[in-house]
């Protein structure tokens, strides 16, 4: 299984980004898809989840700005962010959770596989 995230770099504050996550090895349809992001000095935090049939969740500071989609016939999971602000600035990870019956988790336990991350760092 493989999970490939891609989309990071440096933005402005203001400025927006889509990251990817392209998947292999594994079912796409029996799995949540997940992003987590990490800052600097800080804990892994869910950021927002996706199932097979586009039921989405957010965290709380995810809401508004953090759009989660996926595209199922590419196996591929996205990330939009709009105006970015300095305190987003982290290494944004995709992830994978079984759940046939796609029941939405913001728990990193509940994520199998995990991809590599990609840096996201916005400038003010």
């Amino acid at each position: 299984v493989q999970l490939q995230a891609s989309g990071g770099g440096l933005v402005q504050t203001g400025g927006s980004l889509r990251l990817s996550c392209t998947t292999s090895g594994l079912t796409f349809s029996s799995f949540n898809m997940g992003w987590f992001r990490q800052a600097p000095g800080k804990e892994r935090e869910f950021v927002a989840a996706i199932n097979w049939s586009a039921n989405t969740y957010y965290s709380d500071s995810a809401k508004g700005r953090f759009s989660i989609s996926r595209d199922n016939a590419k196996n591929t999971v996205y990330l939009q962010i709009n105006s970015l602000n300095p305190e987003d600035t982290a290494v944004y990870t995709c992830a994978a959770h079984y759940s046939p019956a796609g029941y939405l988790r913001d728990t990193k336990i509940y994520y199998g596989y995990w991809g590599q991350g990609t840096q996201v760092t916005v400038s003010s």
